[in-house]
This record gives structure tokens, sequence and C-alpha cells, in this order.
């Protein structure tokens, strides 16, 4: 079978379309025939920096994907051939909290990933695929979608009424509009693309604020809640943003930190998050759980995610460098 492959530190154009022997399931996994993968900011930052994550050479990039299984190793009893599957990010957390053993098992990271025709997936960590989503479709869920359902929804469920804070419009921010709107709050989006912010809005964010032409924006999120600030904030820039987001919460208000899209670097005032109250939680995607409890809201409300664009699995490379420039909304999704 064939699988792309991160064979150096030589970025998205060094990785290499090679032939790998066809995986055999053991026991509790199963044979997935891969019929797409969606790219994460993650796995971007897989290509270009391997060694910086202690990744082995040569190992399969991505972790999420939508397929068939088609194999079955001794002992599955949750799935059957000809199941329609989507994988979950982390092969060993099925539930509670997040412990080691479920971090040594992320996909495309500490192990193999699935961009590849075939991958063997434990049977424990394998979601069915809402029957009106496509492949495509189904594959950007695993983590960004996961991500984003998690920030939402723990360590308890926003309200409706509620405001929630959105930084930028990659994939988590974005599903996070389309659950934020399920749960019926309110939004507030942020990017320095009005045409982004135009889209935003059309998924039904109430407000949009372009931080590039209202650098001050924590201060254009209080205006709009008149001096209270938002219940929940989607943190994705990380330390160049963090203090804004602490500004710009409400009191007793939570923060979700998912990112670090601005860089590791940035000043952050601890006495602001104590004064005010606020939960700061880190979140690395979700339980295979909340993975089925998010799958069950979005066949209830038929909710499609929303794909930029979708690649020839040949393109893979393209796929990359688009995800590289920055220029997308939504997601992006490469095919078999």
């Amino acid at each position: 079978m064939k699988a792309w492959e991160i064979v150096s530190e030589g970025g998205i154009d060094a990785l290499e379309l090679n032939e790998r022997p066809m995986p055999d399931p053991g026991h509790g996994q199963v044979r997935v025939k891969v019929a797409a993968s969606s790219i994460n900011y993650r796995d971007l930052s897989t290509v270009m920096a391997p060694a910086a994550r202690n990744i082995p050479y040569p190992t399969v990039p991505n972790s999420d994907c939508a397929g068939e299984v088609v194999a079955l190793g001794p002992g599955v009893t949750r799935v059957a051939e000809g199941d329609r599957v989507m994988g979950c990010f982390f092969q060993d957390w099925e539930s509670g909290g997040i412990t080691p053993k479920a971090m040594a098992l992320a996909l495309g990271g500490a192990v193999d990933g699935v961009l590849a025709e075939f991958v063997v997936l434990n049977e424990n960590a394998l979601v069915p695929v809402p029957t009106h989503l496509s492949s495509e479709e189904a594959s950007t869920l695993p983590c960004a979608a996961v991500t984003a359902w998690h920030a939402l929804t723990a360590p308890q469920p926003v309200q409706p009424g509620e405001t929630v804070l959105l930084l930028g419009t990659g994939g988590v921010s974005v599903f996070a509009q389309q659950f934020a709107g399920l749960f019926g709050a309110r939004t507030i989006a942020t990017s320095s693309s009005d045409h982004k912010l135009e889209r935003m809005g059309a998924l039904g964010a109430a407000d949009t604020i372009n931080y590039k032409s209202t650098p001050n924006w924590d201060e254009a999120v209080l205006d709009l809640t008149h001096g209270a600030g938002a219940d929940r904030v989607i943190e994705v820039g990380g330390p160049g943003t963090l203090q804004k987001s602490i500004s710009a919460t409400r009191i007793g208000g939570n923060i979700a930190l998912i990112g670090i899209l601005t860089g590791a670097g940035g000043e952050i005032i601890p006495t602001d998050i104590m004064r005010k109250s606020l939960m700061v939680k880190g979140i690395y995607v979700g339980s295979r759980v909340q993975f089925e409890d998010m799958a069950r809201a979005i066949a209830k409300d038929r909710l499609r995610p929303v794909i930029d664009e979708i690649y020839d699995f040949e393109e893979a490379k393209a796929a990359f460098h688009r995800m590289h420039d920055a220029t997308h909304f939504g997601k992006l999704v490469v095919r078999r």
C-alpha cells in the first residue's frame, strides 16, 4: 500500500509517497481503508519540525481520517466489516480525564498517522460516521471538531444566551461557531480578514472584529458585552493573545486554551486571572465518549462541516502548502 511519510527535516517538499507493507490488525484492532484525511495545524507543525517533536523517521503524518472497516483482528466486537468509521485522535482515551498513556498514543505524532491507503486502529478508538456525512466531511471531525466540542461542553456546557469569543477562523473556531449555534449561544468572532469575518457572520456570528484594524480587540469585546466580557473564550493564539483574552472575559468566565498560533512568546499577568476568578483550561482534543456525544449532536441537527478544498491523495503536498499559506476557511481534506 502507499503512504505519505515524513523522512527528514526538509518540510513539506521532503514528504515522500512510499510503499509500505499492508498492516495486519492485532487483538482488538481493525484495518480501515482510508477514504479521506483532513489536515490540522498540528499536522503541518509536525511536518515542518519533526525533530522538535521527537518524531522518528519514517512517520506517517495526520491524525484525522474516515473510511471503511475491511478486516477485523481477534476479539473485535464493537465494529463489523463494511462499517463506515472515523478514527479517534487518541488511540487509548475512551472517557474521563486524559492520562499519560493516552497522550503517548496520539496519531500522527507518537505513532504513525493516517495519510495512507490503509491504517490499523484500535476498535475502542472508532466512532461511526453520521449517515448524512460524506467521508470527506467525516474526516474533518476527529481533531478540530472534538476540540471545539470539548471547549464548549467542559467543565460545563455553554448555556443559551451566553457569549462565546472565537479567536481566528481556523478549523477549531469554525466548528465552535457551528456548535455554539446548536447551544443557542451568541458569538463574537475575530480575524484579520474581513472576507473570513463575513463567512463567520453567515455561519451565525452575532458580531465580528478585525483585529488588524482594531488592535485593542479586547476593549471592543467589552463594548459589545456592555462592559461585562465574554462568558467563554476559544483561545487558539496562545501567549500572544492570552492576556487580551483574559481582559475580554467576564468575572468567573472560562478560557479554553487550545493553540499557540501566535508563537510561544508573550506576557501574561497571573493576577488578572486570579482577580477575575477565571478558569483557564488546557484543551488537547478529547475522549471517544466526547467524540460520540458530538457525533450524535451533528447527526441530530444534520450539521455539515465547512470544507474549503479537497485534494487528491497524490496532491497531499499541495494541501499542506495551502495550510501553510493560511488562506483557507474551514478544513482542507485529502481524499483517496
